[in-house]
This record gives C-alpha cells, sequence and structure tokens, in this order.
C-alpha cells in the first residue's frame, strides 16, 4: 500500500507538476491514490516543493496490471476519491512488460483543481450540549448527526459522526466534509427514502393547483412515474439513464463502486427536468425556504457546506430511549465550520442533578408533588383553599372534565427529607391532619430504586431504595432510608433529576378503599446501617411550624375477567365491553317514532325504513355506581359508510333533545343531571366533586334534511358507540382512558 518506506517488487513513479499555478504555495499536501482492477487502493501524499513539483511513489508485492490513478486534495479518504471530479490518469498494464519499476508522464495540476482542493474537504467541528427541558445535563447520551438532503417527496440522511455526552451533556463532532462529486456516484452512496410529511404538504399544495388534474400518488422510493403524471410521457423519460456510467472518470472504478439501490436515474439530468416543473408548478415560498427541489435548484454533489440535523439516544431506566429526534424540518443549512448546538431532549431522558435538591435542614422535610402534580394544585393541601368536599382531588372546583379529579393505582409521592433525617417512614389518616394517625400499611408504601451517573465507569446506577422493618427497640417500623443518610455512607452522586426526589410509591390498587387519605413524614435517627431506630419525629415543614403531609383522594375501580361484567354485560375477549361497572354502559332501547304515534323497535342487526317525518329515539345509560362518582363525559355517534360519523350529542341537529331517560336498568338511576360532561353537569345541578350520569334519552329527526341535521343521511349501515369515561387519573396518566367502557350498537336504516 501507500507509503514513504516502499516495500514491494513492483514500483511506480508519478510526477506531479503545479508550475504553471501563479503565486504557488505548497501550503497542502496532495494524495494519489492508484485502483487495480481488482478494486484494491494505493496511495501516497505528496507535498510538493516551492517550484510546485514533487512525485508520488506506490510499491507492489505483484505485478499491478492497469491501473487508474486518481490525484486530489490530501484528507479526502481513497474511498471519496472514487466519487470526486477531480484528475485522474489511466496506466495501461502493457507499460509493465518486461518492468518492475514505471515513471508515468508528470500529471499536471491546474489553478482550478488547486483552488477546488482547498474547498472540496474541509475540516468541521460541532460542540453543544444535550439538556433536558428543565435545564438539567443529559449524559452518556449518543449524538449523531446526519447531512440531509430531500428531492421532491424523498429524502436521505448521511451519518457524518456521533459523539457521547459527558457529565454536563457536553458533546464534541469533529468530521470532513467533501463536495466536487460526480453526480451518479452521489446518488448511488444515498438511501431515498419517503418522508410523509413533505409528501402531505407537495399533496395538498398541488391540489390547491386548477392545472394539475391528477396528483400522483406518493411511493416509497424515487420513480420518474411520478412526473410523467405531471408532465407526461416524454419529461418522464428525461431522467432514466440508460448508461449507468457518465463519466469517463467512473467508467473504470464505478461498476464496482454502486450500489445500485435507488431506481435507475440520471441525476445530471435533474436541471432540465426542474426547468420543465417549475414553469408547471404553482411557487412555493416555504418549498424554497426548505431549499425543495424543483422549487430550488438542486445540485448536492458541488454541497460545499452540510445541512445538519441530529438524532439523540440515551439508555435510560434499562431501555434505550430515542431522546432527540430531529426531523428535515429541523434542518440547519449551511452549517460553519464550527457549530454550537444545545438540543433539548424528551421526557424520556434522563437527566442529572449536580448537588442533591434534597433540603438541607435539620430534622425537616417537604413534599412536593403526587404523580408530578404540584400539591398546590390538589384540594386541601397548603396554598389551596379548603373546600371540605374537593379535598385530595386536582383543579379543585374547575368547571370541567379536567376539574376535580381523584386518583388511582400506584402513585408516587415526590420532596426530600433534612440531612439529620436518615429514615422515615409514613404515616396515615383518613379523617384529617389533625388524625389520629397510623403507621401506613406496608402494602401501601412502595420504594423504588434511584439512579445516579458514574463518571468513571460512564454508566447509569440503580441503586434499590426498598422500604425495610427495622426495630426502635420496642416495635418494628415500615422506614427507608433517606438520600441523605446514604450519601452520607456512600459519598454524594449524579442523581438522575426523574428519581432523586422520589420519597414514595404510593400502592392503593386492591389496597386501599376508596377515600381520601392525608399522610404526613416521621422521621428517625440511625447512623450506619446497624443499631435501632432512635428519635422518632414528626417532621415539619423545613422553615415553618407546619407539619410535612399531602392529602391525596384515591377512587379506583374493578375489573373483572368475564366473560360478563358484575351488571351482566359480555365483555373481555370478543368484545369492545370493558369488565367493570365504574363505568358502565348500555344502549337500552332504540326506536323510530312515526308521525302517526306508532313505533318501530331498532333492535341490534335489525333492519328499519325511514322517511322525512320520523323521529329517532335512544335510551341509554352511561353511569359511575361509586358512592362518590366521578363521570367526565360520555360520548354517542352513528359511524357509517368508509370512516363517516355523525355526533348525536350536537344539539344543532335537527329536533335534537337530551333528558332523562324513563327507563333505567336495575344497576343504574334516571340521570339526575344529562350532562353529557362535568363542566354541563355542575352546571345542571350536580355537587362538586361527584357527578353519576345515569339513564338518558336522546331524540333527533331521523333523516338529514339538506342541511344535514339529523341522524341518518343515507341507506347504510350504521353502528350506534357509547362512550363513558371517568376523571380518574391512574397511576399518573391524565389521559381520559384509565377508567372508561364502550358499547356498540349495530343495524342498518333505509333512507327513502
Amino acid at each position: 500500500m501507500a507509503g514513504k518506506e516502499l516495500q514491494g517488487r513492483f514500483r511506480l513513479g508519478i510526477p506531479l507538476d503545479a508550475s504553471g499555478i501563479k503565486d504557488f504555495k505548497p501550503d497542502r499536501g496532495v494524495k494519489v491514490v492508484a485502483f487495480d482492477a481488482k478494486g484494491r487502493s494505493y496511495e501516497d501524499v505528496v507535498r510538493l516543493d516551492a517550484k510546485g513539483k514533487g512525485t508520488a511513489n506506490l510499491a507492489f508485492e505483484e505485478n499491478p496490471g492497469s491501473l487508474r490513478v486518481v490525484v486530489g486534495p490530501d484528507d479526502a479518504s481513497a474511498e471519496q476519491m472514487q466519487g470526486l471530479q477531480t484528475i485522474s490518469v489511466d496506466v495501461a498494464g502493457r507499460l509493465w512488460q518486461g518492468k518492475s519499476e514505471l515513471t508515468v508522464s508528470a500529471i499536471t495540476i491546474s489553478a482550478y483543481y488547486w483552488f477546488w482542493w482547498l474547498r472540496w474537504c474541509r475540516h468541521f467541528r460541532i460542540t453543544g450540549r444535550v439538556l433536558c427541558a428543565n435545564g438539567l445535563p443529559v449524559p452518556g447520551a449518543q449524538v449523531c448527526a446526519y447531512d440531509v438532503d430531500a428531492w421532491w417527496w424523498w429524502w436521505n440522511k448521511q451519518q457524518i459522526g456521533c459523539a457521547t455526552t459527558d457529565a454536563n451533556g457536553a458533546f464534541q463532532i469533529d468530521f470532513t466534509w467533501c463536495c466536487g462529486w460526480w453526480p451518479r456516484w452521489w446518488w448511488e452512496r444515498r438511501t431515498w427514502l419517503l418522508e410523509p410529511t413533505l409528501a402531505d404538504r407537495i399533496t395538498r399544495y398541488l391540489r390547491e393547483e386548477a392545472r394539475l388534474v391528477k396528483i400522483p400518488h406518493p411511493g416509497p422510493q424515487p420513480d420518474p412515474e411520478v412526473f410523467r403524471t405531471l408532465l407526461g410521457e416524454s419529461s418522464a423519460t428525461a431522467i432514466r439513464s440508460r448508461n449507468l456510467l457518465t463519466s469517463p472518470v467512473q467508467s473504470s472504478i464505478q461498476s464496482r463502486a454502486l450500489a445500485g439501490s435507488s431506481p435507475n436515474i440520471d441525476p445530471s439530468s435533474l436541471e432540465r427536468l426542474r426547468t420543465q416543473l417549475a414553469a408547471r408548478l404553482p411557487g412555493s415560498a416555504e418549498f424554497e425556504r426548505l431549499r425543495l427541489w424543483p422549487w430550488w435548484p438542486w445540485t448536492p454533489w458541488w454541497d460545499c457546506d452540510p445541512d445538519i440535523i441530529f438524532k439523540v439516544t440515551q439508555e435510560c431506566h434499562g431501555q434505550n430511549q430515542v431522546i432527540v429526534d430531529e426531523s428535515i424540518w429541523n434542518t440547519r443549512w449551511d452549517i460553519p465550520t464550527n457549530l454550537d448546538v444545545t438540543l433539548t431532549a424528551n421526557d424520556r431522558a434522563c437527566c442529572v442533578v449536580h448537588g442533591s435538591t434534597c433540603l438541607d435542614g435539620g430534622e425537616c422535610g417537604f413534599i412536593s408533588d403526587v404523580c408530578e402534580d404540584n400539591i398546590e394544585d390538589i384540594g386541601g393541601n397548603p396554598g389551596v383553599h379548603e373546600l371540605a368536599p374537593q379535598v385530595g382531588y386536582l383543579n379543585p372546583g374547575v368547571a370541567s372534565i379536567g376539574g376535580d379529579r381523584p386518583y388511582s393505582g400506584t402513585l408516587p409521592i415526590r420532596g426530600c427529607v433534612g440531612h439529620d433525617v436518615d429514615y422515615y417512614e409514613f404515616l396515615v389518616s383518613t379523617t384529617g391532619f389533625g388524625g389520629p394517625w397510623n403507621a401506613l400499611s406496608s402494602a401501601a408504601a412502595g420504594g423504588f430504586t434511584r439512579t445516579y451517573w458514574d463518571s468513571a465507569l460512564h454508566k447509569w446506577i440503580d441503586v434499590p431504595f426498598p422500604f425495610v422493618p427495622i426495630s426502635d427497640g420496642v416495635s418494628s417500623h415500615n422506614v427507608i432510608e433517606s438520600l441523605p443518610h446514604y450519601e452520607t455512607n456512600h459519598g454524594p452522586k449524579l442523581w438522575d433529576a426523574f428519581t432523586e426526589n422520589i420519597l414514595m410509591e404510593f400502592i392503593t390498587q386492591n389496597v386501599l378503599a376508596d377515600g381520601t387519605y392525608y399522610l404526613r413524614l416521621r422521621g428517625w435517627t440511625r447512623p450506619g446501617y446497624a443499631g435501632n431506630l432512635s428519635n422518632s419525629e414528626d417532621l415539619l415543614v423545613c422553615g415553618s411550624n407546619d407539619f410535612t403531609g399531602v392529602v391525596v383522594t384515591i377512587d379506583n375501580h374493578l375489573v373483572t375477567l368475564g366473560p360478563a361484567d358484575l351488571n351482566g354485560h359480555r365483555c373481555g375477549p370478543g368484545t369492545v365491553h370493558q369488565c367493570t361497572s365504574e363505568p358502565d354502559t348500555e344502549i337500552l332501547s332504540v326506536k323510530i317514532l312515526h308521525s302517526n304515534a306508532t313505533t318501530t323497535d331498532v333492535g341490534a342487526c335489525g333492519n328499519v325504513t325511514i322517511n322525512d317525518t320520523d323521529i329517532l329515539q335512544i335510551d341509554f345509560a352511561a353511569y359511575d355506581p361509586d358512592v362518590h362518582p366521578h363521570l367526565a363525559y360520555y360520548s354517542l355517534a352513528l359511524n357509517y359508510d368508509v370512516n363517516l360519523t355523525t355526533d348525536l350529542l350536537d344539539p344543532s341537529l335537527s329536533g335534537w333533545s337530551l333528558t332523562p331517560s324513563p327507563i333505567p336498568p336495575p344497576w343504574s338511576a334516571a340521570a339526575a343531571q344529562v350532562g353529557p360532561d362535568y363542566g354541563a353537569a355542575l352546571g345542571q345541578g350536580a355537587s362538586s366533586p361527584h357527578w353519576a350520569g345515569g339513564a338518558m334519552r336522546l331524540t333527533v329527526r331521523a333523516k338529514s334534511d339538506a342541511k344535514g341535521r339529523g341522524a341518518f343521511p343515507e341507506t347504510c349501515c350504521y353502528q350506534l358507540q357509547l362512550y363513558a369515561h371517568k376523571r380518574t387519573i391512574g397511576s399518573c396518566d391524565h389521559s381520559f382512558w384509565n377508567q372508561w367502557n364502550v358499547t356498540d350498537y349495530s343495524f342498518t336504516i333505509q333512507v327513502v
């Protein structure tokens, strides 16, 4: 291979001559690479003298035969030299006959190439930090930078370098970027994929152009057929290349190098096609800003400044998570040779706290959050006006489906204790902050795992913090080690911010009855890890005379195995109905009321004909049977045709009314307030924080009128779909899919 210490029986000298360059300065080296017929490369780097002269020397163990010699910038790799539009010569194999040493004619280096070689391959450096949204650093994350290119609605990403963040979330990526490629070589080195958001925007934009009768359908790979639809046969076939090797320089090396994964498209012909498309398509300032072809002239093989996006992954809590995933819309166009960035990670990242955020006070504590909801937003806690019915509810007194929300499942209680607290336990009361207080059941007091970043090992370390029984010399107490005590005995750590301030996992499902629970912290002293607990003290809030505590209201629900729920409804596998009665749903009756005072029952799987004067009447139940019910809302829709639906709770429908049903089922009462949501129910007389729902009757015009203000717009099969949701926050999931149920009811309507 290459090198100044030549080893091999066959040697080749390649003189270089840059003497014709005005004011020549030998301020950089020249790389010479020879490729043999088997694709092997041999290279040397030459430093020209002040007159612009020098010789590359290559050695071969065996007769190399025919060679392709390429001359270019010294910082390009042998692989890159195959694709650069640079100087090249052929060395015929016959020249070696009877010779072991050969010197070819001098290769002249013109001012044009000398100028471009300074620019073709340049060194870039990207520095930056990865931070969580709260500004804390993200260590141990792999940051990868990609150059991106987009052509029509396809794009490709080329990875140009990766680095791992340190304990401060900092990283540095150094890379060499080259340009001046042969178009075909550049194209075939890239994997093109459909970019759905580009396809959506382009398609929507094209539909606005009246001249374009037919809009092409996006496909996964670049295909000239797209443009045949827009311009016709002759223009589309213009970019189909009958000769893959579009340059003599490529002919001897590119047949081995091209991957051939993309369709047979000659990129050098794209400018002619772009001109035709630009005349046909409407202009777009948005696509020009995105530098999107054909709205923007596109020769990426001459793009000497990379266009960068980032993807960041991190192993967090035992799983490899994608914490930053930028799209083409985040591209940094034409970056400078030194770029500094700050990347904000999503909520799946682990970030570290430099120095514990726990309180520095002595025998004191603080509780800040339940499920990351600040206790000041939960009724009955400090800072919240204590209305007795709303104690323990998130957003107390808010008249909407997001108001008066109880909790269920497992709830992390967050906060911290002072440095003089070695262990702590939780006390519980069901009557108020005045007590009486009892030790919280060991089944309800869940331990957890904290994680810290080890800069020496460059990895996350898990530390379990379980509740354990320890005696005070008289009786046993269910306690957990405090963070200050752990650091006293193991040294300070770079804790994961998400786990650093957890005090307990409050386990309620199948452990505690529904109701309101008051919790208080009690601290203990126990230096080291031997001996009894001592010096028990109910902890005050640091800097206050108030005790450290929190109140939360629990509303769990029972889910059975089926095949029927507690009210006899079929549920579980093979059905859409949930095996719970908290809440429960049922379609009680569906009737068509005729103008002559007769009625027609619409049974499940029935087939009924309606006319202009008919009225649809539906009796249904959406009900929470709890003593303290927490229904959030229900919905009632008619689904039909392909992806079409009618919202039956839209009061603008002709003849619409919603009233309590006179035929409630045995398991439900007639609705005292019909809703259909908690905010509306409060306005109808429901008493915060409770609303049960119940049995309702809906009436509406059966056949849609000319304005579509009816239930049935056409003859079709219809699915009546009833959903009911509670307000409960289940294991910190704030969506309304924790406690819910659904009933479907299908039939056919013929409209005359």
